[in-house]
């Protein structure tokens, strides 16, 4: 792929979403682009990972030509194309739910998630702070669009107060990043990635303004303590936009950390420890919130919070392995998390949403939503031939080879956390029967039909294929993930590619 075909991975789904208001939906117009753009997408993502498998080649171009410091600056090694092909293939997935369960007839569904796709590939390709701001608010306001308009009719009290609390937070943390931003620019005289190489382990003040600009990272990735905000929101919103928004918004702030801190700090040892110390915490307090909890989206959210934990704990063992088995987990994790959000919201939707244990029996009723959640769960849990046991046991390793036992052991115990609290979903939503209670909600003469019709849990289905895929062709999935961890061991290819654009 020529280099000069980046800047089509944010103009193509903007056009299409312009186009799409001015058009309207005849025919299913919408659905069609909809799903068309995003196939596309997926193919060039695809085809950009295919071209920088073997590494270090980096493709950079300077939007406009215009020289480096005033162009927008895009650069994708293969790190950013594996995020862009699985990120890509997610949205598609859920766009395809979003079409099934009827929620993609909302006039102004398929522009925003357009919308919101071109501000995504945005942030993955550039490499400048600035832009990764700006990239980053060109998510937020479709995001905030399809939160309230998923709903149906007014919606319910804390389905308003999510929404409040999402755009609360969102907006604060978007004022200190860009804040940080500043900081840098001021400190730094620039802020352009290729630019500040290195210079945070120079100058402590680079260091100190790069550092608010990962606090605000920290916070869109709902990193321990300032994580409350997830757990309020995720659980709230439609079973698409869940699953949409729990593989793309914490996932662009968790590869902005990793870029910045792998380009910036260059992987500086001496700041380690507080990420390991963090990311720790994350995963303990998150699987502890999950275990606690009776509805099955809660469940689930609070798990994210657990699971990112995990996915950055590859930035504080800051090393081929580390980075390597990081990666993983981040491409392991945002196919997971969705096929469980989108299962579950299959069955929200075809029995309605209640507490756990409202209603039960559904392996007998709907064995295929049964088996797809089950598969999911234990890939999340970290059983073999999933995705999920070699995600966790590369990482584990990862621990044990730069000594970090202790941390090896918290990331054992956790997942023994997660079966727990996974076997409780399944337990009470899964086996047993209908309880009188359910009887009610469901009818008791329609208790024990199907509700769920095959081509809403096929998403679903898809996504569990795929972890499948991940946890049997294991090796030549870590093989390419190497690849893009070799890339930021060592970034000067990506440095060298950005200065010369």
């Amino acid at each position: 792929m020529s280099a000069d075909l980046l800047p089509l991975f944010v103009v193509v789904p903007l056009l299409a979403a312009g186009a799409l208001v001015l058009l309207g939906d005849p025919r299913g117009l919408s659905r069609t682009t909809l799903l068309g753009v995003l196939g596309v997408d997926v193919v060039a993502s695809l085809w950009l990972v295919t071209d920088l498998r073997d590494g270090p080649t980096v493709l950079a171009h300077a939007v406009g030509q215009w020289p480096l410091g005033v162009s927008i600056p895009f650069a994708a090694d293969m790190l950013t194309a594996l995020m862009l092909a699985m990120t890509g293939s997610l949205t598609l997935v859920c766009a395809w739910f979003g079409v099934v369960s009827q929620q993609a007839r909302k006039r102004f569904f398929a522009p925003l998630v357009l919308v919101l796709t071109a501000g995504f590939n945005g942030a993955l390709l550039t490499a400048d702070l600035f832009n990764l701001f700006v990239f980053v608010e060109t998510m937020l306001l479709p995001s905030y669009g399809l939160i309230i308009l998923a709903h149906r009719g007014r919606g319910r009290l804390m389905q308003v107060t999510s929404a409040r609390i999402y755009v609360t937070v969102n907006l604060l943390a978007s004022t200190v990043l860009v804040a940080g931003v500043a900081l840098v620019y001021g400190v730094a005289g620039t802020v352009n990635l290729a630019e500040l190489s290195g210079r945070a382990t120079e100058d402590s003040a680079v260091a100190i303004a790069v550092a608010v600009v990962l606090f605000a990272l920290s916070v869109k990735a709902a990193v321990v303590p300032v994580h409350g905000w997830l757990a309020r929101t995720y659980p709230f919103m439609s079973p698409t936009v869940t699953a949409l928004f729990s593989g793309l918004h914490t996932k662009v702030a968790i590869y902005a950390i990793y870029r910045i801190y792998a380009v910036v700090f260059d992987g500086a040892e001496e700041f380690l420890w507080v990420g390991l110390v963090l990311f720790s915490v994350t995963m303990v307090v998150g699987v502890l919130g999950a275990v606690g909890e009776q509805d099955a989206r809660s469940v689930l959210a609070f798990h994210m919070v657990s699971q990112i934990g995990y996915i950055l704990l590859g930035v504080a063992l800051f090393g081929a392995a580390g980075l390597t088995a990081g990666i993983f987990y981040l491409l392991h994790h945002t196919v997971v998390k969705a096929s469980l959000f989108l299962s579950i919201g299959a069955v929200e939707i075809g029995y309605g949403r209640y507490p756990l244990g409202h209603v039960t029996g559904l392996l007998r009723r709907e064995p295929l939503t049964a088996v797809v959640f089950f598969t999911a769960a234990m890939s999340l849990v970290g059983l073999p031939p999933f995705s999920g046991f070699v995600a966790k046991l590369s990482l584990v390793l990862a621990a044990f080879g730069e000594g970090r036992t202790a941390v090896a052991a918290v990331a054992v115990v956790v997942s023994l956390f997660t079966l727990l609290s996974m076997l409780k979903v399944w337990g009470k939503m899964f086996l047993g029967e209908p309880e009188d209670s359910a009887r009610e909600v469901l009818g008791t003469v329609g208790a024990r039909k199907p509700r769920i019709p095959a081509p809403l849990v096929a998403p679903a289905l898809v996504l569990v294929l795929v972890t499948l895929t991940f946890g049997v062709g294991g090796e030549l999935l870590l093989g390419v993930a190497a690849v893009a961890a070799d890339g930021l061991v060592d970034p000067r290819a990506y440095v060298e590619a950005v200065i010369r654009t």
